[in-house]
């Protein structure tokens, strides 16, 4: 199977993909603009590279609790759904926070770091869930 990880946000979604279902590897991140142009970019991309599940990190705050992105992440999955694509939710909390203590271990510079954060934590989002999913044995 062949997954899509996303990291959704306001500006910017981070995608990462997985062919073999093991490991995820970061793929590009895609600037929005519209609602429909994103779900055509992200439905154009899922078919070209034959995935079978989307990934979709939940923003919850620490004590478990809904984050206000929730809710915004949950239109744009509900409109991938219409247009065919199965989505998964993955916890995401402190993805973003990981991703960017990695690139700071890595000792990238302030521009790359803001780059790459986004493609990096829909890494994290997609790896977790493979992770879970193979029993945490990879």
């Amino acid at each position: 199977m062949n997954y899509l990880g996303l990291d959704i946000g306001n500006k910017r979604i981070g995608i990462s993909i997985s062919y073999s279902g093991i490991m995820a590897n970061g793929l590009e991140t895609h600037v929005r603009s519209t609602l429909n142009n994103d779900c055509n970019y992200i439905v154009e991309l899922a078919q070209k590279n034959k995935i079978d599940v989307i990934v979709a990190g939940l923003p919850k705050h620490l004590n478990g609790d809904a984050h206000q992105q929730a809710e915004q992440n949950e239109v744009l999955c509900e409109a991938l759904r219409q247009r065919g694509l199965k989505i998964e939710y993955i916890d995401e909390r402190l993805t973003s926070a990981a991703a960017e203590k990695a690139m700071l271990e890595a000792d990238l510079s302030r521009k790359k770091r803001k780059e790459n954060i986004d493609k990096l934590a829909a890494v994290i989002i997609l790896q977790d869930y493979l992770d879970r999913k193979n029993g945490g044995i990879f």
